[in-house]
Order: C-alpha cells, then sequence, then structure tokens
C-alpha cells in the first residue's frame, strides 16, 4: 500500500504554500496559555476555515485542501486581541479535487488515506487544537507573511496529540462586534511526528516535502 500511495503523500498536512517558498517554523516547547481578558468573542464555524497544501518532493504533485473549524473563542481588551484558541476538526479534511490532477489518482482515495493511520489517524486523534499564549505588535512584516499583516501571534499548536510553541505574522481585524485574524505559516511535519517512512532513507518518506503551510481565516462574533 505504502509503495502505491507515494503520490498520495503529497497531500499530508494540515495543513497553504510553496515548497521551500516560505520560511519554515522552528517551533519551541508548550507555553502557557494566555488568559482571556476583556470582550469574548465566539468564533464563527460557518465563516472560519483552515486551508492546507502541500507537494511532492521538488515541488511536483501539489495537493491543497480545507479542515472545518469547529469551536472557538478570541478575547480582546481595549480593543487589541489578546487571548484565545479555536479547535480543528480533523474527520472534516478534504482535498480539493482540483489539485488531484493525474488520471490514475482520486482525490477521495487520497482523503482516506490522509484520515488514515498512515497519516492522522483521525480516530484516535478527531481534533487539532491552538491556544494563543501571545499577542505582540509586528515591527515589520516578512517577504511570505499574509497581506496586512499587523500582529505577531504565538501559541501552543497540537497535532497528533503532541504540542509545541510557534509564532507567525497575522492580520487582525476588529470591528464593531467582529474580529477576524488572518494568517498563514510553514511547519515541518516531522516536528509533530508525522512520519510516513520508516526511515528517511524510505523512498515514502524522501518523495515528500517535510514543509506544509497551514492558511488560517478565523472569524469570531459578540452575541
Amino acid at each position: 500500500m505504502k509503495k502505491l500511495s507515494i503520490i498520495a503523500l503529497a497531500g499530508v498536512g494540515l495543513l497553504l504554500a510553496s515548497c521551500n517558498k516560505n520560511s519554515t517554523q522552528t517551533p519551541s516547547q508548550e507555553q502557557q496559555v494566555a488568559e482571556k481578558q476583556g470582550d469574548v468573542f465566539a468564533v464563527d464555524t460557518t465563516s472560519s476555515v483552515v486551508n492546507w497544501k502541500a507537494f511532492h518532493k521538488g515541488g511536483f504533485a501539489p495537493r491543497w485542501g480545507t479542515l472545518s473549524v469547529s469551536s472557538g473563542e478570541l478575547s480582546l481588551a481595549d480593543g487589541q486581541l489578546n487571548a484565545g484558541e479555536f479547535v480543528i476538526d480533523m474527520k472534516s479534511l478534504k482535498v480539493d479535487p482540483a489539485s488531484v490532477t493525474e488520471k490514475d489518482k482520486n482525490y477521495a482515495e487520497l482523503e482516506g488515506h490522509l484520515k488514515s493511520a498512515d497519516f492522522f489517524d483521525v480516530e484516535k486523534n478527531p481534533t487539532a487544537e491552538f491556544k494563543v499564549t501571545k499577542v505582540e505588535d509586528l515591527a515589520a512584516a516578512t517577504t511570505d507573511a499574509v497581506e496586512g499583516a499587523n500582529k505577531t501571534i504565538s501559541g501552543n499548536l497540537t497535532l497528533q496529540g503532541k504540542t509545541l510553541n510557534v509564532s507567525f505574522p497575522a492580520n487582525v481585524q476588529v470591528a464593531d462586534k467582529t474580529v477576524s485574524v488572518k494568517a498563514k505559516l510553514t511547519v515541518n511535519r516531522t516536528d509533530w511526528g508525522i512520519k510516513f517512512g520508516t526511515t528517511e532513507a524510505d523512498p515514502a518518506e524522501w518523495m515528500i516535502s517535510k514543509d506544509i503551510e497551514i492558511g488560517v481565516d478565523v472569524k469570531a462574533t459578540k452575541p
């Protein structure tokens, strides 16, 4: 099965960017979660989404798709984002059919493979989580930052039951009764133990880029 699925491996990931074009996160150990203060906004699960994109080694055979946000909250104090979290429904993982162009490949089969124990094992790990640990003003946006980035958000990202802290530039917009967070970051899947091959020399592992880009688009409203 593994040999037949090497091309399908390109779809691994939560996770939106081109192979090696963006700066890959170097995560740190889990940090203390920021305490919610001020007004609390409920994440709108119908309009929030997490996008993912990954590549076959060398940038060939890109795959991309989406994940649903099942719950979450964001808090504001003095009109500024200070804390929050959201939960990702791993069982909702979708592969965009447009990303599977090979005649002998099927996007539905890829979805099933990514949900299996070979990858995210969604029966054992039905959710992933992100919890904010710090929000700071962004001094200068990097070239790979999301458009309009104005904050640096740090938070604990939990995948496959493992939690690591990541930081990334984000575009945070606050209106009367809404707050939105848009961001993108590139992570190395192996930092969270997501490995398909048995060793680094296994073609099932080295044929697939370890970098996965995650695109976050979360919207929250105040009741």
